[in-house]
């Protein structure tokens, strides 16, 4: 299908308040022409309000968004020649999926308004796209989730747009739907060539969907990269805790090791790692080796509780003081000793530190 070729986007210092609170505080992002984009946050991150700004639907307060070279800060949505698909798909229930797709032609003025017989070509070519061919004189209500979030894209394709915008697109569909809605998704990207951004509060969506994330906490931007860039290389505290599974500890860095509560752990500061001082050290349940060697420096601890995961077994650990009582969860091997009291030696084989 041949449509407007794809945009870059340039968000640029962009604040927005409502009720002079600022749901987003100087935000700033460039987004690649071609690129899929992923807005990822908490609920109040501010992600939903960034898609907005960037459709036309909301004004900045402060700031400024570019479409290439033109500022369209202030342009409408129609101006923006965006499209923008719903978590509930905001179908006509009264239309058929065919006019549905149709709709954003058929309102157009006189003048832009293609024919009658384009506007159906659009509609099968569209149909025929995102696998619903033949089902055009259906209703809405006679349709899975999964057929009526893509008749919701195939609408907002129909215009033609130049940056595709969604907002938790698969949030109302089960499990299985939304599996293979994103690979349905990435395909369908990776064919049309679109911008497209799109918000979720899901990670596994984002990691797996995106050509880059865009973690958010608080109305601000925490970072942006590839899916391995924010699981391997959390650049804060917040986007370690918040991607993926997370322990953390507080800890001491002293000559040259890293102590807790007072003794050796093993493990010695990385680059770029505090040098002195309080910090906290994270590290991901499954990368952590057990330590049998009972002279070796090591965190240790007591196994408070233990479940079996598929091929391994998390074990929920104690190793803290009862004064100063600290958990953390690691992945041990099925035959491991986990049973709730057994004590417990590890060291984690990759973490990140820092400071207070």
């Amino acid at each position: 299908m041949k449509g407007t070729p794809a945009m870059d986007v340039s968000v640029r210092n962009i604040r927005k308040e409502f009720d002079r609170y600022p749901a987003l505080n100087d935000v700033s992002l460039d987004i690649r022409s071609g690129e899929l984009i992923a807005l990822l946050g908490p609920s109040g991150s501010g992600k939903t309000t960034l898609l907005r700004l960037i459709a036309g639907l909301e004004q900045p307060t402060l700031g400024s968004i570019f479409f290439g070279e033109e500022d369209a800060s202030h342009k409408s949505v129609q101006e923006r020649h965006v499209g923008f698909v719903f978590q509930h798909y905001a179908l006509f229930r009264h239309m058929t999926v065919a006019d549905n797709i149709a709709f954003g032609l058929t309102v157009r003025t006189r003048s832009e308004r293609p024919p009658k017989a384009e506007i159906r070509r659009r509609v099968e070519e569209l149909l025929d796209m995102v696998h619903l061919s033949g089902l055009g004189k259906r209703y809405p209500n006679q349709l899975s989730g999964g057929q009526r979030q893509r008749v919701a894209l195939a609408r907002a394709m129909a215009i033609e747009p130049r940056v595709l915008l969604l907002d938790e697109p698969f949030g109302a569909l089960d499990a299985k739907v939304r599996k293979e809605l994103r690979r349905w998704l990435r395909e369908f990207h990776d064919r049309t060539g679109h911008t497209t951004v799109f918000v979720t509060h899901d990670q596994e969506e984002a990691l797996e969907l995106a050509d880059r994330v865009v973690v958010m906490s608080q109305g601000k931007i925490e970072q942006v990269g590839s899916s391995d860039d924010v699981y391997d290389r959390p650049n804060s505290p917040f986007v370690f805790s918040f991607i993926g599974d997370s322990a953390s500890l507080p800890v001491t860095v002293e000559e040259g090791g890293i102590r807790f509560e007072g003794k050796e752990t093993g493990i010695a500061p990385g680059a770029g790692d505090i040098a002195a001082g309080e910090g906290t050290l994270f590290f991901r349940p499954q990368d952590v080796a057990l330590v049998t060697d009972p002279a070796a420096p090591a965190l240790e601890g007591r196994v408070a509780t233990s479940r079996r995961l598929a091929g391994t077994r998390i074990a929920d650990i104690d190793v803290g003081t009862p004064e100063r009582p600290h958990h953390v969860e690691i992945e041990v091997p099925l035959d491991a000793n986990a049973a709730g009291g057994a004590s417990i030696r590890f060291r984690p084989t990759r973490w990140k530190l820092f400071g207070a």
